[in-house]
């Protein structure tokens, strides 16, 4: 295998039998877009690479598949017949290329009648590194065997039927022999490279605050608070085969102090805290911030001079987001009532104060715990701050005014911009920032945009992706948005 420092990332997404996809096989490249007719998977191809992430990232089987909607069973393709056992589900995979070389893996997924986990394949350097096989129906748990190629070819061992078995292999694996090293860091590998994807869906409705409720938290990919490993990797404890036994996952992505409540410095998937990550990200890089704004001044109709987040004013009047008409147009007159609300300082603003009060009540600071209550408005005047537009002559306009294309264009092109410190994901921090790459994961990513915006995207995300650092897996409806722009892959999916 090879000892390079090429940072691990998914190159392969396999769909074998999953929703409307049959062998399919999509090659990933550092910027890959998917599109389609309507029914053509490409959410659903996200949805597969989402379910093995979460996986990844120590998360049970149940939690990794809880947003599919139509429960587990909506991924059993249409049409497969149930075994005599009434058994059906469906089977994905991915290979990760990193310093171990090509690593595959493939799953094997009961959904009815129980949901499980029953097949598992790591295969790298030539060698099959784990198996797993559920042979007692009537346990909570498989079978696994994995390579050591010492004085034992093999160990085999029993594993939880609810957890990715190869996330469980750090804590299993003593690495004592030139067999298990292979597994080892194929293992860490994999696990790394699925850890770091970032699913990012900005709702413009929830960042105006007129979305109704979210969930606390609101990370990109949730997951649970678990046990680390010590070996490079974090892991579940595998000890027991049951699984009540104490066996849990690594923070999940999407975990870690978001969910806590206390970090609101870290964007969220559905980018309903931007005010708060803004005033964070434009004081810690002056750079990065002068990017975004000429992002954003070629995205929007009007003249943009500048992009800050301010302190939000009690009892001020202007343009809101609640209770807003028509949001196509760009901007809005519409008016709402401004709110303190607690979160963030003076302090950490780029500036004392602004002419336009955000309009969305605060979410209490005692609804940001870390159960997954909902929560109800919010929205760019959450945190006590706002986001405001510089318009030159026109003076500053609050960003919740914004289309919402536009609204949608600033809060991607900040996730491109950024990385896992300041997204609400979890990776592996046993391994350098410097060799790992996040992979963002943007279903409908030029929804709501016009051409012009959508390209301007692409283009961001490419300049983004030569660097090394970021990734990208969208999809589009438009495909010419791409064309001639270098290094982006377009599938088309349906033909």
């Amino acid at each position: 295998m090879n000892s390079d420092s090429e940072r691990p990332a998914v190159t392969e997404l396999r769909l074998s039998a999953f929703k409307a996809h049959r062998g399919v096989v999509l090659p990933l490249g550092p910027l890959t877009l998917l599109s389609g007719g309507s029914g053509s998977g490409k959410s659903s191809a996200l949805q597969a690479y989402e379910i093995l992430a979460r996986l990844g990232s120590g998360q049970s089987l149940a939690r990794a598949v809880r947003d599919v909607a139509g429960g587990p069973s909506a991924c059993v393709p249409a049409g497969a017949r149930p075994d005599d056992q009434g058994r059906r589900g469906f089977r994905i995979g991915c290979t990760v290329s990193g310093p171990a070389g090509p690593v595959s893996l493939d799953l094997a997924v009961q959904a009815e009648p129980e949901l499980r986990i029953v097949g598992e394949r790591l295969t790298g350097g030539g060698e099959t590194l784990l198996t797993t096989a559920l042979t007692d129906p009537d346990r909570p748990a498989v079978q696994a065997a994995w390579h050591t190629a010492g004085a034992t070819p093999v160990t085999r061992a029993p594993l939880p039927d609810d957890r990715l078995g190869t996330s469980l292999l750090p804590l299993r694996v003593a690495g004592k022999t030139a067999g298990q090293r292979l597994v080892l860091a194929a293992a860490e590998q994999v696990v790394v490279a699925l850890r770091s994807a970032f699913v990012c869906d900005p709702r413009p409705e929830v960042m105006r605050g007129t979305g109704g409720a979210r969930a606390a938290g609101g990370a990109g990919l949730p997951g649970a608070t678990g046990v680390t490993g010590a070996t490079g990797i974090a892991g579940g404890a595998g000890g027991s085969a049951g699984r009540g036994s104490g066996v849990r996952g690594v923070r999940g992505i999407g975990a870690g102090k978001a969910r806590e409540g206390h970090d609101e410095g870290r964007l969220r998937s559905s980018c309903d805290n931007l005010p708060a990550v803004l005033a964070r990200t434009s004081q810690e890089c002056a750079r990065r911030h002068a990017v975004l704004v000429a992002a954003v001044r070629e995205a929007c109709v009007g003249p943009v001079d500048g992009l800050r987040a301010v302190p939000r004013q009690a009892g001020v009047t202007g343009a809101g987001a609640a209770g807003s008409g028509a949001r196509e147009s760009g901007v809005t007159g519409a008016t709402g009532a401004g709110a303190t609300g607690a979160g963030v300082t003076a302090s950490r603003m780029t500036a004392s104060g602004a002419t336009g009060a955000g309009a969305a009540a605060a979410v209490p600071a005692a609804g940001r715990g870390g159960t997954a209550g909902a929560q109800s408005g919010g929205g760019l005047g959450d945190a006590g701050v706002q986001v405001v537009l510089d318009r030159g002559v026109l003076g500053e306009m609050p960003v919740e005014q914004l289309g919402d294309g536009e609204l949608r264009f600033l809060a991607l092109a900040l996730v491109l911009l950024t990385g896992p410190g300041v997204l609400a994901m979890d990776p592996a921090g046993e391994i350098p920032s410097a060799h790992q790459q996040m992979t963002v994961m943007a279903d409908g990513m030029d929804r709501c945009m016009d051409r012009r915006q959508a390209r301007e995207l692409v283009s961001l995300a490419v300049r983004m992706a030569e660097r090394g650092h970021v990734r990208l897996l969208g999809t589009v409806r438009d495909p010419s948005v791409a064309e001639g722009l270098p290094g982006v892959q377009v599938l088309h999916l349906g033909a």
